[in-house]
């Protein structure tokens, strides 16, 4: 298939579908990207993602895209260049054909602003197909895209994936450089990562984002992953972490949907552990709330304060902001410190084990219309995000995760997915077992959305 082939195919699909989904956002005029894809077919081959289109996730810079990061009060602003990111998707041969859906400021896994609207689950419309990477995982599952770009601090790229049947990946902080923009020494929260409907394709994107950036003060260069991926998981020691001990609840369903694929993952040569809890959660999650309204709130402090801009912020974020502005530096100090116990609990744990498991959300996809859930399993939320509990273990200190799709069986039959953590640095370990799932499975092409 030519360039100008898949460029075809691909506008033909979004025209079809992303009408019921509103997946696909700021699409590109069709001549122009007709024009570059016939350009591409005639010059050299440049990489391996050489004419294949690609849409990027609105919280990042596209040259002559809008990024629109789901406000209005950055609505029609174009981007006058790339991201580190995006330039380097570029370098590899992709072309960027628009951007995908994300919440506002990409603040709750749910994908819905007022710009661009909601985007809906590809499998139940109606329903959530969560977020902030929502609009890039539901182009994944209806075919618009074959790769994807997203990012995650707080399960957007692993809540996303695992709600849309396809591959979300969080890799080692530091392993894909964000922007060397402002601080660079203290957030070390959220990072972008890649998603696709298969691991190798997931490997081969990190590969594409991943490398060293001069500066970045904490950047982490490691072996390509791609090559890594095959062998199998045999004998690949799983601790299974279920509800942590009954701290988090979930939706009925949830930890049988998930130990019903650990059994799989058995019968594959995995040992798999139930594991009691490894840390208090509540220390965890205080910690966790701290540092990111610290960071949240340094990020978006101007806008607060602008009473121009700040009645255009959604209250969750007006909430968030003020509460990290009203932090002192000794709470920001504690909060790591909690979080530091917590690295070196985790270290320990990976003497035991090579892979530690946790649903990819409490929750199955809800309501497109909600703004978030207030209660799962008879629990109240006491935060906009207390429901997203389940993907701090990893966030907090920046470890590797990969979503791995693992069946349906929520309401209107909504898919599922399982976190899969690994150590620091142990990306490529983790990209081999969900390769071997991949291969036992492939729920991504054995249930595709009924769509167009």
């Amino acid at each position: 298939m030519t360039a100008t082939d898949l460029m075809q195919a691909t506008v033909q699909r979004i025209a079809d579908v992303n009408g019921t989904v509103n997946a696909v956002v700021s699409l590109r005029d069709e001549d122009a990207l007709m024009a570059e894809a016939k350009a591409a077919d005639e010059g050299p081959r440049t990489g391996w993602l050489h004419g294949m289109p690609i849409a990027i996730k609105d919280l990042a810079n596209a040259a002559g895209l809008p990024t629109s990061m789901g406000s209005p009060l950055f609505a029609g602003q174009v981007a006058a260049k790339d991201d580190v990111m995006v330039a380097r998707l570029r370098a590899a041969g992709a072309i960027v054909i628009g951007k995908t859906n994300t919440p506002e400021f990409g603040l709750g896994s749910h994908t819905i602003n007022p710009v661009h609207g909601a985007t809906h689950n590809p499998y139940a419309h109606g329903r959530s197909a969560g977020g902030s990477s929502g609009g890039a995982a539901a182009a994944l599952a209806c075919g618009m895209l074959s790769v994807a770009d997203g990012s995650d601090m707080m399960g957007s790229l692993r809540n996303p994936a695992g709600w849309n049947n396809v591959y979300g990946m969080r890799p080692t902080w530091g392993l894909v450089p964000s922007e060397p923009e402002g601080d660079n020494f203290l957030h070390q929260l959220a990072t972008n990562g890649p998603m696709a409907r298969n691991p190798s394709d997931l490997a081969a994107l990190l590969d594409t984002m991943a490398g060293p950036d001069p500066r970045q003060p904490h950047e982490l260069a490691q072996a390509a992953s791609l090559p890594q991926i095959a062998g199998g998981m045999d004998g690949v020691r799983i601790g299974w972490l279920g509800n942590w001990g009954g701290a988090l609840p979930m939706d009925h369903g949830i930890q049988d949907i998930s130990q019903h694929a650990l059994k799989q993952m058995e019968e594959l040569g995995a040992h798999v552990t139930e594991q009691t809890p490894l840390f208090d959660s509540d220390a965890m999650w205080d910690s966790w709330i701290t540092l990111r309204s610290w960071q949240v709130g340094t990020g978006l402090a101007a806008l607060y304060t602008d009473p121009d801009q700040h009645e255009y912020l959604k209250d969750t974020a007006r909430w968030e902001i003020a509460r990290g502005m009203a932090l002192s530096g000794m709470q920001v100090h504690a909060a790591s410190v909690v979080r530091s116990n917590w690295f070196k609990t985790a270290v320990k744990a990976f003497e035991t084990y090579d892979v530690l498991a946790l649903p990819s959300a409490q929750i199955w996809p809800f309501d497109v219309t909600w703004d978030y859930p207030r209660e799962i399993a008879g629990v109240q939320m006491d935060t906009y995000h207390r429901w997203m509990q389940v993907v701090v273990p990893a966030s907090l200190l920046g470890l590797p995760v990969v979503n791995v799709p693992v069946g349906f069986g929520g309401p209107d039959d909504t898919p599922a997915g399982l976190q899969l953590i690994g150590k620091r640095g142990a990306d490529a370990a983790l990209l081999r077992v969900a390769q071997a799932w991949h291969l036992a499975t492939d729920w991504p092409n054995a249930r595709r959305p009924h769509l167009g």
